[in-house]
Order: structure tokens, then C-alpha cells, then sequence
């Protein structure tokens, strides 16, 4: 089976990466960032696709993705769907 968004996902994924982004620069530019742990406290993660985490929010049981960085790992942008 083909995944016909690879490409732009591995774009994104360099883009993202590109710029070493702190958690002060990220929450600048994208408002609430969250470490691995955070994200495990705030929403329970159903998969990975990078750039993009699929996960359902804890408190409201919205599910929506986030984008993440590899290094250092950080989440954010959460959209709900």
C-alpha cells in the first residue's frame, strides 16, 4: 500500500527539524508545548505518523493530532478534528 502523504510528511518533518526549536521559541510561534511526559499526562497517544501524533485529549475526550520536533522532543499545535 502506497502512502501518498510521505512526501510531504518527510518536507514537514524537515522543515520542523530544520531549526533547533526551544520549548520558549515553540510556544511563540504555536502557544501550548508539551515534553513526552506532558503529553502522556494530557492526552493518551493512539499513533505516530510524523510529523504528526494521533492522540485523544484526557480532559474532554476530543481527539485531534500535534505536531512534534525530534530533537528536543517537544509536541504542539494540538487540532482537534
Amino acid at each position: 500500500m502506497t502512502d501518498q502523504t510521505e512526501s510531504i510528511r518527510r518536507k514537514m518533518t524537515q522543515s520542523i527539524n530544520a531549526v533547533e526549536g526551544s520549548r520558549e521559541y515553540l510556544e511563540a510561534k504555536h502557544g501550548q508545548v508539551f515534553d513526552s511526559t506532558e503529553l502522556q499526562q494530557e492526552f493518551l497517544v493512539e499513533g505516530f505518523m510524523a510529523p504528526f501524533v494521533l492522540a485523544r485529549r484526557k480532559s474532554d475526550g476530543i481527539r485531534g493530532t500535534l505536531k512534534f520536533q525530534h530533537s528536543p522532543r517537544f509536541y504542539f499545535s494540538f487540532e482537534p478534528e
